[in-house]
């Protein structure tokens, strides 16, 4: 069978390209999903080498591979943001799992090499599942290496009586010390918003394997705090006085009726207080009273922290992944 390679033709790819990348991503989007997500975008490029002489700015390359009927088997999507690590791309690649093994992965990572060569990329960022041994194999054939592994956990939520279960006294302890538990939809964003913001900024370095920089606001808001799923009253707040000190954004999927937390960290010095233990509770308590099927989680496995506090909550280990780098500045890969 003939494999070609084209750019996007949109709005109409947008179906065929969900259904291709939901037969991989943990949580399934949809084509109003994705076409959101173009909304948000960067419409035209815009790269430069910094005095280190190291790739900078924001660009990405869209492609996929179709048979000779236009059937989409494949889909490429390699990219920065202007906060992405200097010299850096990130790089996604879904094929179709009855046209592996025929062309067609090595189709698009030959373009999305091409591509990258030309920008003056040093490095490429990847991420495949860690049961997934013929992705793996590929990845490891063009050179790339393992630099980090991440694990997924999830709490069925069905006949779970959250109240019962975890009770109060944490969060009861800690209003006790001065510490209140608020929300997004509650403080308002006009005023809340840049205070999470700094805590943000404050708590996102901390996490294992973060690299590049912290978007500016109006980035953050819309790729972090405004993801797929987002709801003002779904972001828990801890807050100390006037300043906030803990956030979990908590993500729902109306797709499978499921919560994913986006994102929870604790300021330093508020830290070993059990803060982050009383908004994963109170994120399970927000999606038991909404009738969630699950609430899931993914986590670096040398956070440990947080890994201790989902094991001691009752979540159940899933597949992981792993963070897969190549350098193109020592590598063989064009």
């Amino acid at each position: 069978m003939s494999i070609t390679l084209r750019p996007l033709r949109l709005p109409d790819d947008y179906e065929a390209i969900a259904k291709l990348v939901n037969t991989y991503w943990s949580e399934p989007t949809d084509a109003g999903r994705l076409e959101e997500d173009d909304g948000k975008l960067y419409t035209v490029g815009h790269t430069f080498a910094d005095e280190n002489g190291l790739l900078c700015g924001y660009d990405r390359l869209r492609q996929v591979a179709v048979t000779e009927h236009d059937e989409i088997v494949g889909y490429l999507w390699i990219w920065r943001a202007p906060w992405t690590e200097p010299g850096n791309l990130n790089h996604t690649m879904v094929v179709d799992q009855t046209f592996r093994k025929q062309g067609v992965g090595r189709l698009l990572f030959q373009h999305a090499m091409d591509w990258a060569h030309t920008l003056g990329t040093c490095k490429i960022v990847t991420e495949v599942w860690d049961d997934d041994a013929v992705a793996l194999h590929f990845a490891r054939n063009r050179g790339f290496v393992i630099e980090r592994h991440a694990f997924q956990s999830v709490l069925p939520l069905e006949g779970l009586d959250a109240a019962t279960v975890y009770g109060a006294d944490v969060s009861e302890r800690l209003g006790r010390e001065g510490i209140r538990f608020t929300t997004l939809a509650e403080e308002g964003a006009d005023e809340g918003e840049p205070k999470l913001y700094e805590l943000y900024k404050e708590t996102l370095i901390d996490i294992p394997g973060y690299t590049g920089e912290i978007p500016a606001i109006a980035e953050w808001r819309k790729w972090y705090l405004m993801a797929n799923g987002y709801a003002p009253e779904q972001v828990l707040i801890a807050a100390a006085g006037d300043r906030y000190v803990g956030v979990s954004n908590v993500l729902h999927n109306t797709q499978t009726n499921g919560m994913y937390h986006e994102y929870t960290g604790v300021s330093r010095d508020y830290r070993r207080r059990n803060i982050g233990l009383a908004l994963k509770v109170k994120a399970i308590e927000l999606a038991a009273a909404r009738r969630a099927a699950y609430i899931r989680t993914d986590n670096d496995s040398t956070n440990t922290p947080i890994l201790s506090i989902n094991r001691r909550l009752g979540y159940e280990p899933l597949r992981g992944s792993y963070r897969l780098v190549v350098s193109l500045r020592d590598s063989n890969t064009k």
